[in-house]
């Protein structure tokens, strides 16, 4: 890779070398073209009657002059021709540059030539795909969550009202308090999701660790989820060894309860969730299967990309955040996350991660 770098760079000096070379080629060229012009036109004289010593003074001065005066008369403007064509690559990549400043992204440059130029059009290109990307994103991030975010508001606002007329009765009063909790519920919950993944992202490194079992992490994130997977008659199926790992457990503990969260979200009624956790050679694996609705493979390239949702049609709830996040923690901790699925078979997410203190306790 280094040599590769080096015969780039060389291969621009060359050309920057061989740029100024030819401009002063072409003016000496030019000029002693002009002055032999000039002679045979008769407008230079041949000679001057001057004593010998004179001429040995002051003949290649004058010459010197002579070519510096064509030099720079001829120079300038050979000069500013090829350093024109010269930058024209450059000033492509300027225009460009100016036009997703304001907000184009769909702006692409084509140089070829020069090897360190042609991976300047090609590194250009990529980014400005992965702005385009990111600009998507953001615009069906913003949708989401406009939806997400007014839907709860407005059953909020609207079963209040209705209990504010005071003519219900009991069982409706009670009906309508338990959607406003449900749905003030909603709104912590996405409000929540969105916070950490903004203090992860600006997260570097992983502090306060301590030792804690990891089995017994994921087994109280089971029983958190509880009531979302009894409420769909889900079959989950524990297999997990007893693991020591030394890590900040706040932290860990949203890997677990955002893939479970995940997977019951996505599976079918009446259906099971599989999880296994196990030891391995140089860390833990966590492996959570289930029997839902699985993706294609274009949601399977990017479900860990921020806000994006693999299910467009929203008849699941969420914002697209709790993968990402799943992600970054990962990251973070040194690990690997990996997805398998299949449309209409299910998905099973496997998260590996290096472990410091292992054994069973």
């Amino acid at each position: 890779m280094e040599n590769r770098n080096v015969k780039k760079r060389w291969n621009l000096t060359i050309s920057l070398v061989l740029f100024v070379f030819g401009i002063m080629i072409s003016t000496m060229l030019l000029a002693g073209l002009l002055v032999m012009i000039l002679h045979l036109a008769g407008v230079m004289p041949e000679g001057v009657e001057v004593r010998p010593e004179q001429m040995r003074h002051f003949a290649p001065l004058r010459f010197i002059l002579s070519m510096f005066m064509f030099s720079a008369f001829l120079g300038a403007p050979i000069a500013w021709f090829f350093s024109k064509k010269a930058l024209r690559p450059i000033k492509k990549v300027v225009d460009a540059t100016r036009q997703v400043a304001e907000g184009n992204y769909d702006v692409q440059v084509d140089i070829k030539g020069i090897n360190e130029l042609e991976e300047l059009s090609h590194s250009f290109n990529k980014m400005t795909q992965e702005l385009s990307s990111v600009e998507s994103l953001r615009r069906d991030f913003i949708n989401n969550f406009s939806h997400e975010f007014k839907t709860p508001i407005v059953s909020i606002r609207g079963f209040a009202k209705l209990l504010k007329e005071g003519s219900l009765n009991d069982e409706d009063k009670q009906e309508y308090l338990d959607i406003i909790i449900t749905e003030s519920e909603r709104l912590a919950a996405l409000s929540t999701n969105v916070l950490n993944l903004s203090k992860f992202e600006t997260l570097e490194t992983i502090a306060d660790k301590s030792p804690f079992r990891v089995d017994e992490q994921i087994r109280r994130a089971v029983l958190v989820t509880e009531p979302k997977w009894t409420a769909k008659n889900l079959d989950v199926e524990v297999d997990m060894d007893e693991i020591t790992y030394h890590g900040n457990a706040d932290i860990t503990q949203q890997i677990w309860l955002n893939l479970i969260d995940n997977a019951v979200k996505y599976s079918n009624s009446d259906g099971s969730i599989i999880i296994r956790l196990k030891l391995s050679e140089d860390g833990f694996f966590f492996a959570i299967k289930d029997s839902g609705i699985g993706m294609d493979e274009q949601t399977k390239v990017r479900i860990f990309d921020k806000f994006y949702q693999g299910d467009a049609s929203r008849i699941k709830s969420g914002n697209g955040l709790g993968l990402t996040i799943v992600k970054r923690i990962v990251d973070l901790c040194g690990g690997r996350i990996e997805v398998k699925s299949e449309l209409g078979v299910g998905s099973e997410f496997v998260v590996w991660l290096p472990i410091i203190v292992t054994g069973k306790l």
